[in-house]
């Protein structure tokens, strides 16, 4: 009886710890052909404080056939910034095509669908960009986008 009341006091106590601390990054959903991937962000800078982070390994991979598209969710803490979304491409000749980028800002979009112009083009890299707008000098015609988080999703021809 005593050993129950041990571990039941223990696990309330970490279950309190756990509740006060900070919440990790942000993380993007992609889908494609059937599999599913939560990525972390491979770089992201807190502009209050100036202090940036880079993680290379928190890259995606999944296996995507030519033709298919890759569906993207962002969370909240994304979605209610303004975000861009990179695409790139080869052909089916495996020739680089020029980028797709769409710049978000509606601050209310939680998903995007990616898909390739035709049936035999690979998506090969999709790159989502969280930004904040700042002024400098407190002019708001002078404010500018500032990239503070970026995922990448790598994707392996299947």
């Amino acid at each position: 009886m005593r050993r129950s009341r041990v571990v039941a006091v223990l696990a309330a106590g970490g279950l309190a710890v756990a509740g006060c601390s900070a919440p990790g990054p942000a993380e993007v959903t992609f889908y494609a052909d059937g599999h599913t991937i939560r990525v972390g962000p491979i770089g992201n800078c807190d502009i209050t404080t100036g202090v940036c982070a880079a993680d290379p390994g928190a890259a995606g991979t999944l296996k995507v056939r030519p033709g298919r598209s890759v569906q993207v969710s962002v969370p909240k803490e994304v979605a209610e910034t303004p975000w861009k979304i990179t695409v790139q491409y080869v052909n089916g000749k495996g020739q680089p095509q020029p980028l797709k980028e769409d710049i978000i800002t509606s601050r209310d979009r939680y998903a995007y669908t990616a898909t390739p112009p035709t049936k035999d083009d690979q998506i090969v890299v999709v790159e989502i960009a969280q930004a904040t707008v700042i002024s400098r000098t407190g002019d708001p015609n002078d404010a500018e986008p500032i990239t503070t988080a970026l995922w990448s999703l790598q994707v392996r021809p299947a």
